[in-house]
This record gives C-alpha cells, sequence and structure tokens, in this order.
C-alpha cells in the first residue's frame, strides 16, 4: 500500500484527510497574525499550517521586481516591494515552526526558488510543497527530491505530459511523493474542478499518494474529493475574507473550515473498510420490518404444502422467507391456524 509520514501522521487510502490549511500570505507579513491563523486553525481541527517561502531577489527578473504595481491589495509602490512587504524572515519562520509544535501542528512551506528550499531544508520542516506553477521546473523539483523529505506536488495550469514529466524527474530521487489535482483559477468554478482526475492518478500513479488543491467557494466539493480517493486536501485559509490581499476573497473562514473538518472527517468514519456488516442496534429494524413464513389460512394435518400455502409477514420472528422453498411438498404432521409460524418441526 502506497503511503506517506508527514510528521506523525500516516497518509494512505485508509486514512482520514490529511487537512492543510494553506496560510500563504494571508498573515500579511506579520508574525502576530500569522500565529492567530495558527491557532484558529489548530481550533478547527486541521493536521497542518503551510506557508509560502520566496527569495524575491532570485525569483523575480529585475523588470518584473520593478514594476510599478497600483493593485487596491498593494502593499509596496512596485511588485517586488510588495513581495517583500509579506515575506516572513528566517527568524520568524523558527519562531512559528516551534509555535506549530507546540499547538500540534504539521508546519511546512511552498519553496518558490532553491534559496527559499535550502532554507527551508535547513529549518527541517518534515515535507516541501511544490507550486503549480514549478511543476515544469525540473531543476527545482529535483533539487528539492534530493532533500529525502516527502513532496506535494500541486498541478494546476497543467497538462498530463507536465505532471508526467514532473512526476518521472521525481521519482528515481525520491518516491515520497504527493500528486494534488489543482485548477489554477482564483475561484474555481465547479464545472472547471474536474475531480475526476482524482481517479486518473490514482490509476497513472500508483506510487502516489493524491489530493486536492482546492480554490472552489465552499465545502460541499472537498467531500467527494475524499470518496473519490484523496487524501490530502489544501484549502486557502483566512480570519476574514474582507482583508486586503487578493487570497482573502476565495480563503475559507474558521467557521467554514471548522465544518469542513467535521464533515470530512465524518466521511471517513461514513465509509468503512469496505465490510458489509449487521450491527446489533440493527435489530430491532429487522424485527419490525422483515417477515417470518406463516399459514396462509387455515391447515389441516396431513396437508401437502404448496406456495399458496404459505405467506410471509412481519414481525420477523421466525423462519425467514428463504427458507419457504424447503417446505414445499412437505407433509405437514400438525394443523396450523391462518397467520401461525411454521417451523421445520412441523412436517
Amino acid at each position: 500500500m502506497t503511503e506517506l509520514l508527514i510528521g506523525n501522521r500516516i497518509i494512505n487510502n485508509r486514512s482520514p484527510c490529511f487537512i492543510i490549511a494553506e496560510i500563504g500570505h494571508n498573515h500579511q507579513g506579520s508574525l502576530e497574525i500569522c500565529k492567530r491563523m495558527f491557532k484558529a486553525a489548530k481550533d478547527c481541527g486541521v493536521d497542518a499550517v503551510k506557508l509560502q517561502k520566496r527569495c524575491n531577489r532570485e525569483l523575480y527578473t529585475e523588470e518584473f521586481y520593478n514594476l510599478p504595481y497600483n493593485s487596491e491589495n498593494a502593499f509596496g509602490p512596485t511588485y517586488g516591494l510588495h513581495r517583500e512587504a509579506l515575506e516572513l524572515g528566517d527568524a520568524e519562520y523558527r519562531e512559528l515552526k516551534r509555535y506549530a509544535e507546540e499547538l500540534g501542528l504539521v508546519f511546512f512551506a511552498t519553496a518558490f526558488d532553491f534559496t527559499s528550499a535550502d532554507f527551508l531544508r535547513e529549518l527541517d520542516i518534515p515535507c516541501f510543497k511544490i507550486a503549480s506553477g514549478d511543476l515544469t521546473n525540473t531543476p527545482l523539483l529535483k533539487h528539492i527530491a534530493s532533500f529525502g523529505k516527502p513532496m506535494i506536488i500541486s498541478t494546476g495550469a497543467a497538462q498530463m505530459v507536465d505532471v508526467e514529466r514532473a512526476f518521472k524527474a521525481v521519482l528515481p530521487i525520491n518516491n515520497q511523493i504527493a500528486l494534488l489535482q489543482c485548477t489554477a483559477i482564483y475561484p474555481t468554478e465547479p464545472e472547471k474542478l474536474d475531480l475526476n482526475v482524482i481517479g486518473t492518478y490514482l490509476k497513472k500513479f500508483p506510487q502516489a499518494i493524491i489530493g486536492l488543491s482546492d480554490h472552489y467557494n465552499g465545502i460541499a466539493l472537498p467531500i467527494a474529493a475524499y470518496v473519490l480517493g484523496a487524501r490530502i486536501l489544501e484549502k486557502h485559509f483566512t480570519l476574514n475574507h474582507t482583508t486586503k490581499g487578493t487570497d482573502h476573497a476565495f480563503s475559507i473562514e474558521p467557521v467554514g473550515m471548522r465544518r469542513l473538518v467535521r464533515d470530512l472527517r465524518r466521511t471517513h468514519a461514513a465509509l468503512g473498510d469496505g465490510t458489509k456488516n449487521f450491527y446489533p442496534e440493527e435489530k430491532p429494524a429487522r424485527l419490525k420490518m422483515g417477515k417470518k413464513i406463516v399459514a396462509a389460512r387455515d391447515l389441516s394435518a396431513g396437508h401437502i404444502l404448496s406456495e399458496g400455502d404459505l405467506a410471509f409477514k412481519s414481525p420477523g420472528d421466525g423462519l425467514e422467507p428463504y427458507c419457504a422453498e424447503y417446505f414445499y411438498d412437505k407433509v405437514l404432521k400438525v394443523a396450523l391456524i391462518k397467520d401461525e409460524a411454521i417451523s421445520f418441526e412441523h412436517i
């Protein structure tokens, strides 16, 4: 059975969903806001919290870094300065890792570049997230694969050939892989979630754990994803939809996250292990609604039984109807009155 160990969480096809609260940069560059988000996520019952780590000077061209950024969600006059304002420093990451461990949360991050990946390796996070935008970044994929930690790879804005290329690049180096179906539209309309890709991935990549990076504005469809075989769910998280920033509008608030976690846990319990069970608590229903074999009319001793002589009526406190064929063409030893339950001793 394919299995991943992330922190102290075991993820396989029989496990509960591994639920990640994607904090991203919804903390707005504030350590204290980030801590509040961690605590809120913990209270919702998630397994993990995730940030995004960028070395912006390495990540962007000079031209793109200095591009004027006039959005109402801007935290700086250029795109580069906007991103710098949202970036948490190394010391803050160390504090957040300590705090997450105190809360009992798995803490990790997306590495967008080599410098960030190396820092996160030094920080000794339990796994690495690869953003959809780096699905085709084979050099970064191989670099992170060499760390020997589980890799959760999103597959948005891509075709199957891109997913196959990335998987083939990583697998010989590191077989601890999760692939997340993802649509890189924020938010994603239901008809573009393509949840059946989960089944496709399960067949095509049996060595991987499959999950969903969900940008849908709601909590119902991740449940469907779990039923289809997704065992990791990443969901963007915010304390307030109206907070400044592009991600808050499609992120889920604590009340929604709490319900999502609840419903995913219930779904895991409800699916069972595939065994068909008869529970003791079902006995009253079986008695009340079940049927027994009774005489369809008054019958005399010595009568040879035929189909018309037997009826099937509730309650089910006698021989069940599947036994009826045994009685046909048999001779009654005793007389029976209408509705009297028949038994093997009567023939």
